[in-house]
């Protein structure tokens, strides 16, 4: 699963790749601060929309508030397990998925975070993976509007997750805990993510861009100090800069 990214970014560098994105006059967070973004603090992120023939940039949450979840009890009960989609619930008719498939969403990112667990260690090892030569890319995801409305706004509240599928042979070295279920988001090339946005998009054609694997040579992974915890690392270097880990294993493909 896929829980904490990174978004060191900024509005400008989001059109770079959207220069035609219609960005929200009211839209508004801090880029200062986005070292480090968690699913489960259910904060607002921003994700690219394509309505009319135009791109745009909205503030949604991360972490699906389903149409079931109609009651803030249900809310707190279910939503922790929506952060993510795997692919292959997404076509599939008896799952949630299913119903929002055509919400389609991209969520910006720098990069992402997983654990790495290796043998004798008593402590994994956290990892900040990107694609290669790319400042930012951008993640396939569903959203849904939740049932329940904004009592200070009177408006419907935007959530999103982030869609997930079977690890690449890297992301099988780095995200290790259940060997037997690997997972990696659908990292698609910048050409891919555009396609999955656009409405007029057939179920087949969503599975194929599922079914797409990024190689493991275009993606560029790096050991970090530390993921979630709030203790700031001794050099006062960025979360997702490289940390030098003692006697680190490395990270070879085929062993």
């Amino acid at each position: 699963m896929c829980y904490d990214v990174s978004f060191k970014s900024s509005y400008e560098l989001i059109t770079d790749y959207l220069p035609d994105i219609v960005i929200d006059g009211n839209l508004s967070l801090d880029f200062q601060d986005r070292s480090h973004v968690l699913a489960q603090a259910f904060k607002p992120h921003p994700v690219v929309t394509f309505e009319g023939g135009k791109h745009f940039l909205k503030l949604f949450e991360w972490g699906v508030i389903a149409d079931y979840m109609n009651t803030p009890e249900k809310v707190k009960k279910s939503r922790p397990w929506m952060c993510n989609a795997r692919a292959d619930k997404i076509l599939d008719k008896k799952a949630y998925w299913y119903r929002i498939r055509k919400n389609r969403c991209l969520m910006p990112v720098t990069g992402i975070y997983e654990h790495r667990g290796i043998t004798g260690w008593k402590t994994k090892v956290p990892y900040h993976v990107k694609v290669k030569n790319e400042k930012m890319f951008f993640i396939p995801a569903l959203f849904n509007y939740a049932p329940l409305v904004n009592k200070e706004t009177g408006e419907l509240l935007g959530t999103f997750s982030l869609v997930t599928r079977n690890a690449n042979a890297l992301m099988q070295k780095i995200h290790n805990a259940n060997p037997d279920d690997p997972r990696m988001p659908l990292f698609v090339p910048f050409e891919m993510a555009k396609r999955w946005i656009k409405p007029d998009l057939s179920d087949d054609a969503i599975a194929e861009i599922m079914n797409y694997e990024m190689p493991s040579e275009n993606l560029e992974a790096w050991p970090v100090f530390t993921i979630r915890s709030p203790k700031p690392r001794s050099d006062a270097k960025e979360k997702f800069e490289p940390y030098d880990w003692e006697d680190l294993p490395g990270l070879e493909i085929g062993e």
